[in-house]
């Protein structure tokens, strides 16, 4: 099989491994399409905090090999894969805590060698703890690879209340930005605001139908404060690794009301903050790491029965001996969205 490998100096090598030997509870999966997340780019290109290495954790493909002790699944199946999945177990503190992201096994089990390859093995822990869901014929590959990225938004929301007419607004609209702007759509939001510096996907936001104002706009807070009563926003997601935009959202939202940070930032990236004004405000400011498979699963319902459509936000297709090309244009996200590599 080949797989996109990290290499030094900031590159990606196709790499040719050995199948690994299936055990009698494993899954090997034909890779079709595989989503480029910005922390697989800051993998490659940055100094990524997190444990893994491995590049792509947005894989869905077909079925071409079971092992002798599958029966929920068959040769044929598409499917989407997680590539990681938690314990939910009653002596886990994590799990019972409701933080299965942070649970000690959720980091153990991985695809092998990893979702960017032609082909990967998923391993008897994910399987049998629900990270394999099969997808319905009427959703293409390219959408299913969308499921992590928008069960990762999915878990954002738990971690706040919101109401019908409540107000938003999402720093940072790449891939990932949109959809939260259109989670906040569908939970009937009054006020949506969009911003960022890159005129293309301040551009993107629009044509959907969102208000957008660019970062740097002088008369950024005044436009909310206006457009909210002077009041702010209720819910401020940060969805971009540039610290900065932390220090707009105490500015923009209301008080009382909460900042999400799910934007990746780079290892030991630090910020000054004024912790009076967020104490004054009573902000809660809440932080959201990855998708459990519960997550995953809601993320396929809202995009299999239409209710959040992904399909526009992919721009941009490559193969996989293109990789390096691929994330070299996910980097500079030069007039586009969602990347996505094919098989």
């Amino acid at each position: 099989m080949k797989a996109a490998i990290v290499d030094e100096n900031s590159s990606i090598k196709i790499q040719n491994i050995t199948t690994p030997e299936l055990g009698p509870n494993d899954i090997l999966i034909k890779m079709s399409a595989c989503g480029i997340c910005g922390s697989d780019v800051e993998k490659v290109f940055g100094k990524y905090g997190q444990p893994s290495m491995k590049l792509g954790h947005e894989p869905a493909g077909t079925i071409i090999k079971v092992g002798d002790e599958i029966n929920e699944f068959k040769i044929g199946d598409r499917v989407f894969t997680h590539h990681h999945v938690a314990c939910y177990s009653d002596t886990c503190h994590e799990c019972s805590h409701g933080n299965e992201t942070m649970c000690k096994q959720y980091y153990q089990s991985n695809l092998n060698p990893c979702g960017l390859a032609n082909e990967y093995v998923v391993p008897e822990w994910n399987v049998q703890h629900g990270g394999v869901l099969q997808i319905p014929d009427s959703m293409s590959f390219e959408e299913a690879a969308m499921i992590e990225p928008l069960a990762c938004c999915v878990r954002a929301w738990t971690k706040f209340d919101y109401q019908k007419n409540d107000s938003a607004v999402v720093l940072g609209v790449g891939p990932t930005g949109i959809m939260h702007a259109l989670l906040a759509k569908s939970a009937d939001f009054s006020k949506i605001f969009c911003l960022d510096v890159n005129n293309f996907r301040l551009d993107f936001a629009k044509k959907l139908g969102f208000e957008t104002i660019g970062s740097n706009d002088e008369l950024l807070s005044e436009i909310i404060l206006k457009s909210t009563n002077g009041d702010g926003v209720d819910v401020a997601i940060v969805a971009t690794g540039n610290l900065n935009a932390l220090t707009q959202a105490i500015t923009l939202v209301r008080k009382g009301g909460t900042i999400v940070m799910f934007g990746v930032p780079s290892k030991g990236a630090t910020i000054d903050i004024d912790m009076s004004s967020v104490y004054s405000k009573e902000i809660t400011i809440s932080t959201t790491y990855a998708a459990s498979d519960t997550d995953t699963k809601n993320a396929l319902e809202l995009i299999s029965s239409g209710k959040i459509d992904v399909k526009p936000l992919i721009t941009h297709k490559y193969s996989l001996d293109d990789s390096q090309k691929a994330f070299e244009h996910a980097k500079t996200g030069d007039n586009a969205m969602k990347i996505i590599i094919e098989n």
